[in-house]
């Protein structure tokens, strides 16, 4: 076994730590500061690591003798080899966990499903404490904000109205240049033109006022 000892995790040189997910301070003594470097825990902790695909919250490694006893750790606990991890399952299925690290290694297992954690170590094989309740489902998947689809957008519905009620009341000002120079013809039918421009004007006003509403509710419901 590889075991380097340091007062304190801060006298590691940098150029021997190997193991990129992890600290020496998350590794080191939460009551001293000491720290013993055990390579092949630390490999397997990194094993773990990358198989899972997502941090491990090391919530104790190695304890120097001292802190062991202030915590009421057991007398020959594997904290004590650098040997042990107790890992926060708040972001992992204990289920899938256990199975990862049985895979890369680890052999003795404590489940602590109040306290929220699961002790590992190198053995000897062994297990204590009830495990985790099954979870029914996994964790949620992130899921994309909604879109609306093209054709049922009210910003486009609202943008369409006033787009052609637009041109509707460009067309009756054409239409009444058209009819002004054959008014002899048409010319009962002038007055209610403007009718029909004012007309336009207000389902465009609707249509411009619908659009504005949609983008602030869109904002307000965070679909920007």
């Amino acid at each position: 076994m590889t075991t380097t000892f340091y007062d304190h995790w801060r006298d590691v040189p940098d150029d021997t730590w190997r193991w990129p997910n992890f600290s020496p301070a998350e590794i080191a003594c939460r009551g001293t500061g000491k720290l013993l470097v055990n390579e092949p825990a630390l490999d397997k902790l990194q094993a773990l690591r990358d198989r899972l695909g997502k941090p491990l919250i090391v919530r104790s490694a190695y304890r120097s003798p001292e802190h062991n006893r202030a915590v009421g750790g057991a007398t020959r606990s594997k904290h004590m080899d650098g040997a042990a991890f107790d890992i926060a399952m708040s972001n992992h299925d204990p289920v899938v966990f256990e199975a990862a690290a049985r895979a890369v290694g680890f052999l003795g297992f404590g489940f602590y499903p109040r306290s929220g954690f699961i002790h590992a170590d190198l053995g000897p094989a062994r297990q204590w404490g009830e495990r985790f309740p099954i979870r029914v489902t996994s964790f949620a998947e992130d899921a994309p904000p909604a879109r609306e689809v093209l054709g049922d957008s009210r910003t486009m519905k609202g943008g369409g109205a006033a787009g052609v009620a637009t041109l509707g009341a460009a067309g009756v000002e054409v239409a009444q240049s058209v009819l002004a120079e054959t008014q002899s013809a048409v010319l009962p039918l002038v007055p209610y033109l403007d009718t029909l421009r004012w007309v336009f004007i207000a389902v465009a006003l609707i249509g411009i006022a619908v659009t504005i509403y949609a983008r602030l509710d869109d904002w307000h419901r965070g679909q920007r």
